[in-house]
């Protein structure tokens, strides 16, 4: 009884903001210092996507509002094939939320860690593939300053680049990204990095293990690719290869059919297991048993707290802390990019009639300033 309708889709309204009830949460694949990852599936069109959530009062605590808002003002004007892109961005009373492209093919670190082999074939096109996504942020005037195999994720057909895309600084310029893809492809071939380097090296041994340790390239590598990654290696940035124009003049790329790596056409010598989940299950087992805030429960939750907000019995947060959870609430950046798809479609329209409105949301697009620039007036902990 009522079965014929128990699996219908839910409609929603088009003009309404997407928020976390539209998607059903499925299991958690991931976690960083302050937001995780899970599967989510959009409940009317059945589309999964990867969903990032971060909790406001955490991002607060660690000064991270404004890079969190920077990367979703960025990321907005965003699309390209090896890109993880967004969606959706939208809060609660708790997190702030991203909605992403979904790769089930995990991380090229968790290969890594489970010993994948990496042929010089593979790594060849993923060093293709890649530079079209650095050529496309160099264009964009954005440098990514973390290219490295954990933010490097994989579907049936090639990598794409996640996590956060910075501007340089002072001190850095395009040429760091096209080092670390080549220390990327090294590793990927090697198992290891040309240099051990870690977070907490200080900067004086870094400089003096450049000026006296050579990078060791493996004898059972074609001469191409020894030399493709020693003109990405090279240490001064003036002389490094460091565009699109740079690798595609390098001969071992010549026969390479750039038009059908752009369309994913190449299959890669490496394909994950679709068979199970590239990352570490223990991320699930964390989020059910010991998180104190479980996702699947926050709508429950979420009532509760509203229902008790009303009482004598709240237990109010401290001044400073409830003004910077406020202006989080009110400079968040809302986006939905079907909807804004829709608005090109209907100025592209208007454009054939009036000549004039069809570019707007294009521009809005590639722009990424379809909300304003951060204004916060709170000084510490959510400074902009």
């Amino acid at each position: 009884m009522g079965g014929n309708h128990s699996h219908k889709p839910p409609v929603f309204d088009e003009n309404e903001e997407v928020n976390f009830d539209h998607f059903q949460i499925l299991r958690a694949i991931g976690k960083g210092s302050f937001g995780k990852v899970c599967i989510v599936q959009k409940r009317d069109t059945k589309k999964m996507y990867a969903m990032k959530y971060m909790n406001k009062q955490k991002c607060i605590e660690r000064d991270e509002v404004r890079n969190v808002f920077r990367e979703l003002q960025i990321m907005q004007g965003l699309e390209h094939p090896f890109l993880v892109n967004l969606w959706y961005s939208f809060q609660d009373e708790e997190d702030m939320f991203m909605v992403v492209d979904l790769l089930l093919g995990g991380d090229l670190r968790y290969h890594l860690q489970q010993n994948v082999h990496f042929t010089e074939g593979t790594v060849k096109l993923y060093i293709c593939e890649l530079a079209l996504a650095l050529e496309y942020l160099q264009r964009c005037h954005i440098i990514h300053r973390d290219i490295k195999p954990d933010n490097i994720l994989l579907d049936e057909h090639a990598p794409e680049v996640f996590q956060v895309y910075l501007d340089g600084g002072p001190g850095y310029s395009y040429p760091v990204d096209w080092w670390s893809l080549g220390v990327t492809a090294y590793e990927l071939l090697r198992g290891w990095r040309p240099y051990e380097i870690h977070s907490a090296t200080p900067i004086d041994e870094i400089l003096n293990l450049f000026k006296v340790e050579r990078v060791h390239y493996s004898s059972t590598w074609c001469k191409g690719m020894v030399v493709l990654l020693k003109k990405l290696l090279t240490k001064d940035p003036e002389c490094r290869l460091s565009s699109l124009h740079d690798l595609q003049s390098v001969p071992y790329l010549a026969d390479m059919n750039w038009d059908a790596v752009f369309e994913k056409a190449l299959m890669p010598g490496f394909v994950p297991n679709k068979g199970r989940l590239n990352c570490d299950p223990t991320f699930e087992l964390e989020e059910m048993i010991l998180e104190s805030k479980p996702l699947h429960k926050k709508k429950k939750r979420l009532a509760k707290n509203r229902s008790r907000d009303g009482t004598k019995d709240s237990c109010p947060l401290n001044g400073h802390l409830q003004q910077c959870l406020e202006t989080v609430r009110k400079e968040f950046i809302i986006f939905n990019r079907e909807k804004l798809r829709r608005q090109q479609g209907q100025g592209s329209q208007l454009l054939d009639t009036d000549g004039q409105a069809g570019g707007q949301a294009q521009s809005k697009l590639q722009d990424g300033c379809n909300n304003n620039l951060l204004t916060h007036t709170c000084t510490r902990g959510c400074s902009s």
